[in-house]
């Protein structure tokens, strides 16, 4: 679990002009989040458009991470769903050799009760050969994991480690905090309260701005972590009004245009997402200079 204490962040999959997986864009991508300091690297998460990708293309993405990281980081596979049977069969089935844990997202669409979210994942723990890292991000499934049962999942599923939250709540996460077993994880999954999670007792972050900026990011995590709060502040700050922006039009528009703008990727998105206006690719692309300067 040492492995997930710090930054980790959630993979973009860069597309060509023509749609198609850019391989080598994600192998620059991959180089810059490592070389900028973060701890371990999430892969086929929310933000790599994995809904867009077919199964081939999933396999693609993970061959080209898994040769690029070259045994760096610790690897953290995305897999989740609203057919609890359907993630209990690839899990079974699935060659997860390459990756030290899963992250599991709560069942989106079918909004289910609290009991049937703790069902779905006690199946899904049992089903795993890897440690499970829950993912709460009710903004995206229409159902909110509340602490009661995220703390009853941690204790009865023993390979489930920890959480990524991204509720937005503050207090919500200081709960799973004040309530969690001794050595289990709660994750930010919200670049903005990262630092006062961190703080409040928290383990770090999955990020979107960290795979941006990571040395900065990671840094601030890092010295949240070693309650050498002003110091973090003063970067988080710095970097506030970039967190804002790329969440403004969508992820993963957003950090994309900083991808662009530091010439490591196009700014390819798949339908149904699109780019963010001009308007705010400049603003995006005058902070990315800014920063890198």
């Amino acid at each position: 679990m040492q492995a997930f204490i710090g930054t980790g962040v959630a993979l973009v999959t860069p597309f060509k002009k023509d749609y198609s997986v850019d391989v080598d864009a994600l192998k620059r991508i991959v180089n810059h989040v490592i070389e900028g300091g973060v701890e371990y690297l999430v892969v086929l998460g929310t933000t790599a458009e994995s809904a867009t990708l077919s199964n081939e293309e999933k396999e693609l993405v993970i061959e080209t991470i898994v040769s690029a990281n070259a045994g760096r980081l610790p690897l953290v596979l995305g897999v989740g769903g609203n057919n609890t049977m359907k993630i209990v069969e690839e899990l079974k089935t699935k060659d997860l050799s390459a990756f030290q844990a899963i992250l599991s997202v709560s069942p989106y669409y079918n909004k289910p009760t609290q009991e049937g979210i703790f069902q779905h994942f006690k199946l899904v723990a049992e089903a795993s050969p890897l440690p499970i890292i829950l993912y709460n991000v009710p903004g995206r499934t229409a159902s909110n994991m509340l602490p009661e049962t995220v703390i009853r999942i941690a204790k009865e599923c023993q390979n489930v480690i920890g959480i990524k939250e991204a509720a937005g709540d503050i207090v919500q996460a200081m709960k799973l905090i004040q309530h969690k077993p001794k050595d289990f994880l709660v994750i930010s999954g919200d670049d903005m309260i990262t630092l006062p999670m961190v703080l409040a007792g928290g383990a770090g972050v999955i990020s979107v701005i960290g795979e941006g900026f990571p040395k900065e990011f990671s840094q601030m995590v890092r010295l949240g972590l070693d309650r050498k709060v002003d110091e973090a502040y003063a970067l988080h700050y710095k970097l506030m009004d970039s967190i804002d922006m790329i969440f403004e039009q969508g992820n993963p528009g957003g950090i994309k245009e900083v991808f662009y703008s530091l010439g490591l990727s196009e700014k390819t998105l798949r339908l149904p997402l699109v780019n963010v206006n001009d308007d705010l690719a400049k603003r995006l692309d005058t902070f990315t200079k800014e920063i890198s300067n």
